[in-house]
């Protein structure tokens, strides 16, 4: 059995931290408002075109923008 992991995110912090509304974020990546606020609160993880979307429009890369967590032990990276 597969045990369910979360992706965690930063574009909240991200979008406030460029002065921007989540009306705005929306219109720019093409998604409602309803939907970056799923994304933010973590509740819906968005597709891989959506993160580099969202990564592009914040001048970052997907791994500032999203965490995925891992089981690996301490000291060895995914």
């Amino acid at each position: 059995m597969v045990k369910p992991t979360r992706i965690t995110n930063t574009i909240r912090a991200t979008r406030e931290a460029a002065g921007m509304t989540q009306a705005e974020v929306a219109r720019h990546i093409g998604v409602t408002r309803q939907t970056l606020i799923a994304i933010e609160q973590g509740k819906y993880s968005p597709s891989l075109e959506l993160a580099f979307q969202l990564s592009r429009l914040f001048g970052m890369t997907i791994d500032d923008l999203f965490e995925y967590p891992t089981d690996a032990p301490d000291g060895v990276s995914a």
